[in-house]
């Protein structure tokens, strides 16, 4: 663990995603209002480290237990515990959309009755293993995911879904 964050940014960003700060404020974040506690053997950042490196990485059980010398089953359980936590941030990540009223008189928003929101995609270019760039490739030749958003009318993000190869097209993804 300590390798992983205490030694580097650089080392922290390659192996979970983000800087040593924002995995900081993720812990916190985590543990005030997601509700994750240290477990007896397993620290806070340890779980969210397995976590993000199993994101990050599309890592398998038993390279994480080799990792971070834990049992598969230690893994697992951890894992799980971290993605419920990040679960229950939900209300406090996306916002709940209200309907654009009928009674509106704003000239942009009038001819958008009872509308939730907006989307739109985009694409985040990534790093992927040769054999799999194929699907990520875009049409203008890029490697990216393709990211679907959504937005209330304050432009505050109301549903999020990324993932989508590059390759797959807008209506695939919707």
């Amino acid at each position: 663990m300590r390798r992983l964050v205490e030694f580097s940014d650089i080392a922290c960003i390659e192996n979970l995603r983000m800087s040593r700060n924002a995995f900081g404020k993720l812990c916190l974040i985590l543990q005030n209002q997601g509700g994750l506690q240290d477990s007896k053997h397993v620290p806070l950042s340890s779980q969210v480290a397995m976590f993000l490196s199993i994101l990050a990485h599309h890592k398998k059980n038993r390279t994480v237990k080799y990792d971070f010398i834990r049992s598969g089953r230690t893994v697992s359980k951890h894992f799980h515990r971290v993605l419920n936590a990040v679960l229950r941030l939900h209300p406090l990540l996306l916002a709940n959309p209200t309907p654009v009223p009928p009674s509106n008189n704003c000239p942009r928003w009038k001819w958008f009755e009872g509308c939730l929101g907006a989307l739109d995609g985009t694409y985040i270019d990534v790093r992927v293993k040769a054999e799999d760039r194929a699907r990520y490739r875009t049409r203008k030749g890029s490697i990216a995911v393709n990211v679907l958003g959504v937005c209330d009318r304050d432009m505050r993000f109301i549903y999020v879904l990324v993932g989508w190869e590059g390759s797959a097209a807008d209506s695939r993804v919707l």
